[in-house]
């Protein structure tokens, strides 16, 4: 990973560990810390927006824990970077195009507002960077905007897009997408969803049209169900991940905008209530601007050790 991504992703954090280690800088012990000592770093750690259940998780690691030269800043800084690790690192997983026979159909949902079509363009972008082959499909068929939008990013990544009338038929959309995919030998196709959750009857009635469509052509598609999360919502992004694993049977997520909030801990509040797959993170507006998410180097900036 390179330094600038590092110094990205470190800026990205920067309100986040700037709030956790102002409510840090006061609590110093000896080799252990007191009750009213962890008592203030689990309130901390909830108002960094880490969530009250990997704090009571990281509270109670940390009671446990003895510290040999006394517990400073720096000391429980890194303790608590540790125990932030600890929670990333089984979710950490890269997205992989592994399906055969191709393409790897990837479903990308979220609502309105969320960033899920420049992230879109940014994941395509990053597997074209691995040499994959991409198409893209323009599933939200609701939003002119939305179809527009996916268009400019096609043309500038210099790659296919399949795009229907406004107002039809999403799935014939993504079966056009797949048939035109699988006839050009495309590794993958990302199709791009509508962001509604206000009828989650009517979500799920869409997604599921459009899975019998793929059954018809791929049985095994779609391969990924990917949610776009805007960090900047902090705790109402768990709220969106109940919601549409109730509709859409997520089987990843994305976090966005992860540069200029003080929120980039609903990430680990993410792993810790959810458990699933976190594939990569973005951390500001440029097509590069989206990478594999690193577990390691997210703990330590959080932490604002990095």
């Amino acid at each position: 990973m390179s330094e600038s991504w590092k110094d990205r992703v470190f800026g990205g954090f920067r309100k986040t560990s700037a709030r956790l280690s102002e409510n840090l800088s006061g609590i110093t012990g000896a080799t252990r810390l007191s009750e009213d000592q962890l008592d203030e770093l689990e309130d901390a750690l909830i108002l960094s927006d880490l969530g009250p259940r990997a704090a009571m998780r990281i509270r109670d690691h940390l009671a446990e824990k003895r510290f040999e030269r006394g517990a400073d800043e720096r000391a429980i800084q890194e303790a608590v970077a540790e125990e932030i690790a600890e929670i990333l690192r089984p979710v950490a997983k890269p997205l992989d195009i592994v399906a055969f026979p191709r393409p790897q159909v990837i479903l990308v949902i979220g609502v309105n507002g969320s960033g899920k079509t420049t992230t879109i363009a940014k994941l395509a972008h990053l597997f074209q960077e691995q040499d994959y082959s991409v198409m893209l499909a323009a599933g939200d068929t609701f939003r002119a905007a939305a179809i527009g939008q996916l268009k400019v990013w096609a043309d500038r990544l210099g790659i296919d897009i399949v795009t229907g009338p406004e107002g039809g038929d999403p799935a014939s959309v993504v079966f056009d997408g797949v048939k035109a995919a699988t006839q050009r030998g495309i590794d993958t196709l990302i199709v791009d969803t509508a962001g509604r959750l206000q009828n989650k009857r009517e979500l799920m009635d869409e997604l599921s049209k459009i899975r019998k469509v793929l059954g018809r052509l791929n049985p095994e598609a779609p391969h990924d169900v990917l949610l776009v999360l805007d960090a900047t919502n902090g705790q109402n992004a768990l709220q969106q991940v109940e919601v549409f694993q109730q509709s859409a049977n997520v089987t990843g997520l994305i976090m966005t905008k992860l540069d200029g909030t003080a929120r980039g801990g609903v990430l680990v509040a993410a792993a810790q209530q959810f458990g699933l797959p976190i594939h990569a993170i973005g951390v500001g507006e440029r097509i590069d601007d989206l990478r594999p998410f690193d577990p390691e180097l997210v703990a330590r900036v959080i932490a604002g050790i990095a």
